[in-house]
């Protein structure tokens, strides 16, 4: 049977983000997937690598550098491509998607050669439980993944690795965040024995997982003349060998990202937003207006603003829910250069 050249997903890694994009890409590329399952899984993949770029902007809302889409069309030019801490994060939590929406899809029914990991019932798990029930197939989720996310990496060379090694962390941040759940069994209500299987927790949970490893990855320093040769490959190959997969790895130093580099595609955080109060605040949203303007030398400039949201809704029979619309005036702060109030610097940004 002659395989059609059909556009299907393909995911471009790149500085900043994952984008996934429709390009005209043969089947045969990601053996040993047959045309049928690589059809099957594209769209699942492209979803996964979706909510990496939704929880990457989450995470790093009121971070100097948020995950910016403009550094998307730097995926073509290998010199510009960073092999920063934000590079590594980008590939840890796009290939986290991935394996994470593939997973859930499995245990939703989505694919007909996948179902529950009963590979452990009935085996003890730990004092008083069994293993048993229906656990999500996290083996399945990150064999697919991995044939889809690590097939893009051609190269060979110190940054080739070191994506390899972040997909990896991405795919172990998922296991790592697992929830066993248990049901009890016994006379009468008693919990003289648990059932227990492992669940998916919410991606949130991934992402959190994930941005503690990027504050803690680690800077992989190579031999000079470790280069494409037989000899330098496998230095390469032996150094990254002897790190953790569950640690986030990177070759370069991040630049501060207070100012804008229109070349790398960086927007600098003149104009930025950031906050003050709220009781919902943690501390990291808490010191935002000092991160991203008292220590790139900004003002925070105070506007007021009117924001309209629905509210008391009530529900009419039958069958629809009214709402008012009510206005607020609420004060916002942003990064400015010139006006505001001006915050000391601190001597570590």
């Amino acid at each position: 049977e002659q395989l059609q050249q059909e556009p299907c997903v393909v995911l471009i890694i790149c500085v900043g983000c994952l984008q996934t994009q429709l390009l005209p890409s043969h089947p045969s590329l990601l053996s040993p997937l047959s045309s049928k399952a690589y059809l099957i899984y594209s769209s699942s993949v492209a979803a996964g690598a979706q909510s990496g770029i939704e929880e990457c902007k989450y995470q790093f809302a009121w971070d100097r550098w948020n995950c910016p889409e403009r550094a998307l069309q730097l995926s073509s030019h290998g010199g510009l491509r960073s092999a920063n801490r934000e590079t590594a994060f980008v590939h840890a939590i796009s290939s986290a998607g991935v394996m994470y929406t593939l997973t859930r899809n499995c245990s939703l029914g989505d694919f007909d050669n996948c179902g529950c990991d009963d590979s452990r019932n009935g085996q003890l798990g730990g004092q008083g439980w069994l293993w048993g029930g229906c656990s999500d197939n996290v083996g399945f989720g990150e064999a697919i993944s991995k044939q889809f996310v690590d097939a893009l990496e051609t190269g060979q060379d110190a940054r080739a690795a070191m994506n390899l090694h972040n997909n990896e962390a991405g795919r172990k941040a998922v296991k790592a965040t697992m929830k066993r759940t248990c049901k009890c069994h016994g006379v009468s209500g008693s919990c003289t024995t648990q059932t227990c299987w492992l669940q998916l927790p919410e991606f949130r949970e991934v992402g959190a997982h994930l941005k503690e490893k990027y504050h803690a990855a680690l800077k992989v320093e190579l031999l000079q003349g470790a280069g494409n040769s037989a000899a330098g490959r496998g230095a390469i190959a032996d150094t990254f060998r002897a790190i953790s997969t569950r640690e986030l790895v990177h070759l370069e130093d991040s630049p501060d990202y207070c100012l804008e580099n229109k070349t790398l595609g960086l927007p600098g955080t003149e104009g930025r937003e950031c906050l003050r109060r709220g009781r919902a605040l943690g501390r990291w949203e808490r010191r935002s207006c000092r991160r991203l303007c008292g220590d790139c030398g900004l003002a925070v400039e105070q506007r007021r603003a009117e924001t309209v949201t629905s509210c008391n809704c009530k529900f009419h029979w039958c069958c629809a829910v009214r709402c008012e619309q009510c206005r607020r005036r609420v004060t916002k702060y942003f990064c400015s250069r010139s006006g505001g109030e001006r915050l000391r610097p601190r001597r570590r940004p």
